[in-house]
């Protein structure tokens, strides 16, 4: 068992950009039209050596396991991310979801602190919680040890 002075310390400000990243993730899979995947209407045509392996891919083939893919990343990003969010304290989950987590709009500081009857300093010391706890929850947090900046993240989906 490690000593206290010799536990790993939370590089709080990476941390916080590791979560920012998280969230802008979350948002970009919120937004994200299918446009992109959609196969091809009109022909093209290309030069394609021949194969031996028996083996056809159409665009519209390519596409669906393109889209199939990517629906479930963006299902694993948002479920990973609810759960995060729901795991926080009430006033940090209403901090979170209101500043950045709703699809159509980010939230002002000023409003949030103002409509939970919060001073300046109280609402960006829980909001500053709620970035840690949601580091933790999401398994992104960066640790500092001797020195050296380690970070402790797992693959989003991208």
């Amino acid at each position: 068992m490690k000593k206290r002075n010799e536990m790993p310390v939370v590089d709080e400000k990476r941390t916080k950009r590791e979560v920012e990243k998280a969230i802008a993730e979350y948002r970009d899979y919120l937004i994200t039209l299918p446009v992109f995947f959609m196969p091809k209407v009109t022909p093209s045509y290309s030069l394609v050596p021949p194969s031996n392996t028996n083996t056809f891919h159409s665009s519209t083939e390519d596409a669906a396991v393109e889209r199939i893919e990517f629906e479930k990343n963006r299902n694993d990003c948002l479920t990973k991310m609810h759960d995060a969010v729901n795991g926080l304290k009430d006033i940090e989950k209403y901090i979170m979801v209101k500043k950045y987590l709703l699809h159509d709009q980010l939230g002002y500081d000023v409003e949030i602190w103002t409509e939970l009857g919060l001073a300046k300093t109280k609402y960006y010391a829980v909001k500053g919680e709620a970035m840690l706890r949601l580091a933790f929850a999401l398994k992104i947090e960066v640790y500092k040890k001797r020195g050296v900046s380690h970070e402790r993240r797992t693959t989003h989906s991208r």
